[in-house]
Order: structure tokens, then C-alpha cells, then sequence
């Protein structure tokens, strides 16, 4: 019988990953929110919130990683009145970003403690290391 056997990744590898995964989603949260209000893209239709997807191996504890960015498809875009706004149809309702300012707040707290907690557990491996490397000297 084969015996399963799990990768583990130095401890350094795995908080680094965790780093460029919460940086990438603060980039990404940044982008949402300063496009709040954006009604127009490229594409004729208002800004659509963009996600980070993230994954990890289950079989083994080698960190996160970054699958790539989506849009949210499932909100759907919010309707306002504003018949002077250029963008409003005959009706006079504008088609605005599917954001919301409360809920990006929100994940931007989350990603910014996650990211913290990851440079801690760098900070205290160093630390680790500094003093294994003064007991044996």
C-alpha cells in the first residue's frame, strides 16, 4: 500500500503567498471602490465589481494561490434616477456599479488583518531564526 504523503512548505513560502494574495486583493478592493461611480466602460455598461479567487492545494500546506481575478456577475447592477446624468435611458434611470461602499470597506479591513497576520508570522520565524542562530554561537 501506498503511503499519502503531504508536501508542507517552509513557513516563510506559506506567509509570503498568503502576502501576495492579500496584496492582490487590496489592489483589487482599491479598484472597486474608486470606481464606485464609474457608469461607462469600455464595454457601454457601468463598472462591475471585480473578485480575487484564491485557492489551496488539499493536499498539501504549501501556502494560497492566486487563481485569478473575476467580475461579479451575481449583483446585479443598482438603478438610480438621474435623468440628467448622460447615461440615463428614456426613463430617466442610470445604470450604476453593482458596488458597495459599506461591503468593500468591509473586505478591505479583512484582507489588510489577514495580510498583517501574515508579516507577523514572518516577523516572528525571523526572530525564531535570530535566536536559534545566538544559541548556537
Amino acid at each position: 500500500m501506498g503511503m499519502n504523503v503531504n508536501r508542507v512548505g517552509s513557513p516563510i513560502d506559506i506567509a509570503v503567498s498568503g502576502l501576495q494574495a492579500q496584496a492582490m486583493r487590496m489592489n483589487v478592493i482599491a479598484n472597486n471602490i474608486a470606481n464606485s461611480n464609474t457608469t461607462h466602460t469600455e464595454s457601454g455598461e457601468p463598472y462591475r465589481r471585480k473578485e480575487v479567487s484564491l485557492s489551496t492545494d488539499s493536499q498539501s500546506l504549501s501556502g494560497v494561490s492566486i487563481r485569478g481575478t473575476g467580475e461579479d456577475t451575481k449583483d446585479e447592477f443598482k438603478e438610480i434616477y438621474d435623468p440628467g446624468n448622460p447615461d440615463a435611458g428614456g426613463d430617466g434611470f442610470v445604470s450604476m456599479p453593482n458596488v458597495e461602499l459599506p461591503v468593500e470597506m468591509m473586505h478591505m479591513v479583512d484582507a489588510s488583518r489577514a495580510y498583517q497576520a501574515n508579516a507577523a508570522v514572518m516577523k516572528r520565524y525571523q526572530d525564531m531564526n535570530d535566536a536559534t542562530l545566538d544559541l548556537i554561537r
